[in-house]
C-alpha cells in the first residue's frame, strides 16, 4: 500500500488535504483488488474509518469510501480533500454542493488554443457510443443531461503550436468535466487515453496531462484555506521543455 504521508499538504482535527500521484485510485471500485487513497487513509486514521458514504454498484454491492468527499480520475494528479470526522464531512459537502469551493487545474492539451481565456459551458452526459465515457456534443449523450461550466486561460503555448500549458477552474463537478470540454473544443488533454485515443504522445507525458493544482475552501471556524500542490516530475520536465 502506498504511504502518503509525506504527500499531506494540510491538515487539522477534521480535514486532511494531500497531494495524490497519478495512478493511484480514490477509492476501490469494488472490481479489481489494488491500492487506493482510502485504503491508505483508513489504516492511517482508523477512528475515521467510517467517515463518508459507501456507494452502491450496478452489482448491488456496496464499496465503502472512508474519508471521501469528493474525486479525481486515476491519471489525475494533485490536491484531494478528505474529511476526518462526520462533522467535516458534512461541511465539505455542503461545500461542494453550494459550489463554494474553488478547484483549480493545469494540464496540457493539444494544439494551439485561440483564445487567451474563456468560459465553457457545454451541459455534459453519458456517451451513447461508450459507457466509460461523457460527452458534452449534441445527440451524442443518453440519460439526464447536466449543466458544466468551466473557466480557462491559457499560461503558455509551445513554439511549434502542437500544445497549450492551461489553467482550469470547473464550477460544476462533473465526471470527466475538464476532459471531455476540452474535447468538445477540439483540444482533448494531451494523453488522454479515452478522450484522445489515436493522438500521439507529447512532451514526455506517459499519463493525462491533468493536474490538481489548488484548491481553496473553508475550515470549520470559516477561514479560508488555500492548499497547492507541487507538480509532479512529468509536468516539471514538460514546463522545462516550454521554457518555463
Amino acid at each position: 500500500m502506498a504511504d502518503l504521508s509525506k504527500n499531506i499538504l494540510y491538515e487539522d482535527k477534521d480535514i486532511l488535504v494531500i497531494n495524490k500521484p497519478a495512478g493511484l485510485i480514490v477509492h476501490p471500485d469494488g472490481r479489481t483488488k489494488e491500492s487506493s487513497v482510502s485504503d491508505w487513509f483508513a489504516k492511517k486514521y482508523p477512528e475515521a474509518k467510517n467517515v463518508g458514504e459507501p456507494i452502491q454498484l450496478s452489482s448491488g454491492q456496496e464499496v465503502e469510501r472512508p474519508g471521501v468527499v469528493h474525486r479525481i480520475d486515476r491519471e489525475t494528479s494533485g490536491v484531494l480533500i478528505l474529511a476526518k470526522t462526520k462533522e467535516g464531512h458534512t461541511y465539505l459537502k455542503e461545500q461542494f454542493q453550494n459550489r463554494e469551493i474553488e478547484k483549480t487545474y493545469h494540464l496540457f492539451v493539444y494544439g494551439n488554443v485561440k483564445d487567451d481565456r474563456g468560459t465553457i459551458d457545454l451541459p455534459s452526459g453519458r456517451s451513447t457510443g461508450d459507457f466509460r465515457k461523457w460527452s458534452a456534443k449534441k445527440g451524442g449523450t443518453r440519460g439526464e443531461i447536466r449543466e458544466a461550466v468551466t473557466e480557462f486561460k491559457v499560461l503558455k503555448r509551445s513554439p511549434d503550436g502542437l500544445a497549450t500549458f492551461i489553467e482550469a477552474k470547473p464550477k460544476t463537478g462533473r465526471t470527466h468535466q475538464i476532459r471531455v470540454h476540452f474535447q468538445a473544443l477540439h483540444h482533448p488533454v494531451v494523453v488522454d487515453s479515452l478522450y484522445a485515443k489515436n493522438k500521439p504522445k507529447l512532451l514526455g507525458f506517459e499519463r493525462l496531462a491533468l493536474h490538481a493544482r489548488k484548491i481553496t475552501f473553508k475550515g470549520m471556524k470559516g477561514e479560508e484555506i488555500t492548499a497547492e500542490a507541487p507538480y509532479p516530475e512529468d509536468f516539471q520536465k514538460a514546463l522545462k521543455t516550454l521554457g518555463l
